[in-house]
C-alpha cells in the first residue's frame, strides 16, 4: 500500500480481503491509519490513544461515554484515549477512516 495515497476502494477491498472489520493501511512512527467496517455490531472498547473516525460511508449514530449523535459521511468524530465508544444502528455500507495518534503504548 502506498504512503502517498489510499483509495476508500483499495481500503474496503483489503478489509474485505483479510476478513476483519478493521485495516491498517498506513503505519507512521506517531499515527496509524485504517478503515474500520464492522458486520452487523460494532463490538469494540477503549483504546489506548485517542482517535478520529471520518466517516466514509453510511449514516447511524455514534455513542461516547454518555454522548449520542447521529453520524453521516464527511463526519468527524473525535475519541480521546480509554473512553468507551461504539457506532450503533448503522446502514449496511457503513464504513470509516480511523486514525490513532500520540505515542504508542508499551506493549
Amino acid at each position: 500500500m502506498s504512503d502517498l495515497k489510499v483509495t476508500i476502494a483499495d481500503a474496503l477491498a483489503a478489509v474485505e480481503l483479510s476478513g476483519e472489520t478493521y485495516g491498517e493501511m498506513l503505519t507512521k512512527a506517531d499515527f496509524d491509519v485504517g478503515l474500520y467496517r464492522p458486520g452487523t455490531i460494532d463490538p469494540q472498547g477503549p483504546h489506548k490513544r485517542d482517535e478520529i473516525y471520518l466517516i466514509a460511508s453510511g449514516v447511524g449514530t455514534f455513542v461516547r461515554g454518555d454522548e449520542q449523535t447521529p453520524f453521516a459521511p464527511g463526519d468527524l468524530l473525535f475519541v480521546p484515549a480509554g473512553v468507551p465508544h461504539r457506532f450503533e444502528g448503522f446502514s449496511d455500507d457503513f464504513s470509516a477512516w480511523v486514525i490513532f495518534f500520540g505515542p504508542k503504548p508499551s506493549r
